[in-house]
């Protein structure tokens, strides 16, 4: 693996990305269905985590099955990439939305609900980055998935 500080950061932006998409989808649908069914914040926040979860650990399940890797040994590589990058996005992520005043309330139809969400991600990203960047630089995290891409 290069360990140029260039790399590292481009390795580290790219797995963050990758944690986002699992995470925003998972994030927005939670959200989604927490505010429509009226649920509280706080079933909606675990709701919200537990789909992040499933879709982040998801999008690095499939192509690492594609590389020919067993399901159980596939689940255990995307643990092991994807486990703190998630966490760390999600405690971000809700908690700048539960920080946002009238955002967890705003209901589907306000923009403070939307702009909060797309914030609450967009500051989650940039929290992630490095905590990514130090994960691969000690061949943790996003490291373990890319010796399956090969």
């Amino acid at each position: 693996m290069d360990h140029a500080p260039a790399s590292l950061t481009r390795q580290a932006i790219s797995a963050t990305l990758h944690c986002l998409t699992g995470c925003a989808i998972g994030e927005v649908l939670g959200m989604v269905i927490g505010t429509a069914l009226g649920w509280g914040n706080l079933a909606t926040v675990v709701l919200s985590v537990v789909l992040a979860f499933v879709f982040g650990y998801s999008l690095t399940i499939r192509p690492v099955l594609r590389s020919g890797l067993a399901f159980r040994a596939a689940i255990g590589v995307a643990l092991a990439a994807d486990t703190v990058s998630i966490a760390v996005m999600e405690i971000v992520d809700n908690g700048v939305m539960l920080l946002v005043p009238g955002a967890m309330n705003a209901g589907l139809g306000n923009w403070v609900f939307w702009t909060a969400l797309v914030f609450s991600l967009a500051i989650a990203f940039v929290v992630t980055v490095p905590v990514n960047r130090w994960m691969i630089a000690r061949g943790k995290g996003h490291a373990v998935v890319h010796q399956h891409h090969h």
